[in-house]
């Protein structure tokens, strides 16, 4: 497989603008070996899996970040408008900060750079098919005897769980005692800083200028978040009051990576309140290799859940063929099928690139 390489259908960014199948035999789990991962290349270390402290990631963001707002139409029901930190504005910030060295993977013509960059600067089409999915079920998020665990691998832009956070926005108060934990992992630590953490405070921001003078002056007419001292507190200080929890995790997709994301105290359920973990991938499966390490990435951590007496769910999303680099959609399922768990299609595109969202359950 080559290193670099685009998918067959447009590597661009998105413009703004079933039944239970039968299961295996309840086959053994295996666990993700150290030594492997979704981006293997021969001779080239891989990222190990690191947890990130919110505090410090907050400290290294600029003074300002334009974006831009992505409307994704719930299937005729009602619009989502999902904020995104503009692609351009990332370039201006990184040639601002260049020290010589070379541009940031994902910032030029390859889609994926394997084992240096996985995707995430980009929204992908079957991140949007996810967020339809969600918002057919969007009430868990706002059930008050529930701490909804939303953990999403290989998250780049994170759309999937903004659709989540800004529900949750408006379903949970500030009575909520039980909170909500938002996991976001992605190969690259620079795409959780430069635009996974920056997507979060704009949906905040967005939702609460409202209601908050130091956001309404934070915005620009032209596009542009000021995240001066003042607003990067009052985030910190919402996610305290509204018991919301923000985790990320970088590195490849390992046992230390599953051991590391099971081991965060911040997502941890409170006492009294029972635990409801939503895994979510989106274009994870675009190899064999991908494939085969991101299945055993989200079994265990199911099977770890299951053994904390959580319940734990799976949602994936991804095209039914990637041309080229052989992975797809029927080979998750059936990879998923014989470790035995119970998997049903939620969702179906086949209009253009056909896609689909399966759901995946333990017995």
């Amino acid at each position: 497989m080559s290193g670099n390489f685009s998918f067959s259908f447009s590597g661009d960014d998105i413009e703004d603008g079933g039944d239970q199948n039968p299961t295996a035999p309840n086959a053994s789990i295996p666990a993700p070996q150290p030594s492997a991962s979704a981006f293997p290349v021969q001779g080239k270390p891989l990222l190990a899996a690191t947890r990130h402290d919110l505090q410090h990631m907050l400290s290294q963001l600029p003074s300002k970040v334009a974006y831009g707002i992505l409307d994704v139409d719930l299937d005729g029901r009602e619009t989502i408008q999902l904020p995104r930190r503009e692609l351009w504005d990332v370039r201006v910030q990184l040639m601002a900060e260049d020290d010589g060295g070379d541009t940031e993977p994902g910032l030029g013509n390859h889609d994926v750079k394997t084992g240096v960059y996985e995707g995430g600067f980009k929204s992908w089409e079957s991140s949007v098919d996810l967020v339809k999915v969600l918002s057919l079920s969007r009430d868990f998020i706002g059930d008050m005897n529930l701490a909804p665990r939303i953990i999403e691998l290989g998250c780049g832009t994170a759309l999937p769980s903004l659709a989540l956070f800004q529900w949750s926005l408006s379903l949970r108060g500030c009575d909520d005692n039980c909170g909500l934990s938002l996991v976001l992992a992605d190969y690259n630590p620079t795409v959780l800083q430069l635009v996974t953490l920056p997507n979060f405070i704009l949906c905040w921001a967005l939702h609460q200028r409202a209601e908050s003078q130091v956001l309404a002056d934070a915005f620009s007419s032209e596009g542009e978040l000021d995240l001066n001292p003042e607003v990067l507190r009052s985030f910190e200080d919402f996610l305290s009051n509204r018991r919301i929890s923000l985790s990320f995790f970088s590195g490849a997709w390992s046992t230390e990576f599953v051991d590391l994301v099971s081991s965060d105290n911040a997502s941890r359920a409170v006492t009294g309140f029972k635990r409801h973990t939503i895994i979510l991938g989106a274009e994870t499966i675009y190899s064999p290799f991908a494939l085969s390490t991101f299945t055993q990435t989200i079994f265990s951590l199911m099977e770890q859940e299951r053994a904390q007496g959580n319940a734990a769910e799976a949602l994936v999303g991804a095209k039914k063929l990637y041309f080229g680099v052989g992975g797809s959609l029927d080979d998750f399922v059936a990879k998923a099928q014989e470790l035995g768990a119970n998997v049903e299609e939620l969702r179906e595109e086949t209009e253009g690139v056909r896609r689909g969202v399966v759901c995946c359950r333990l017995p």
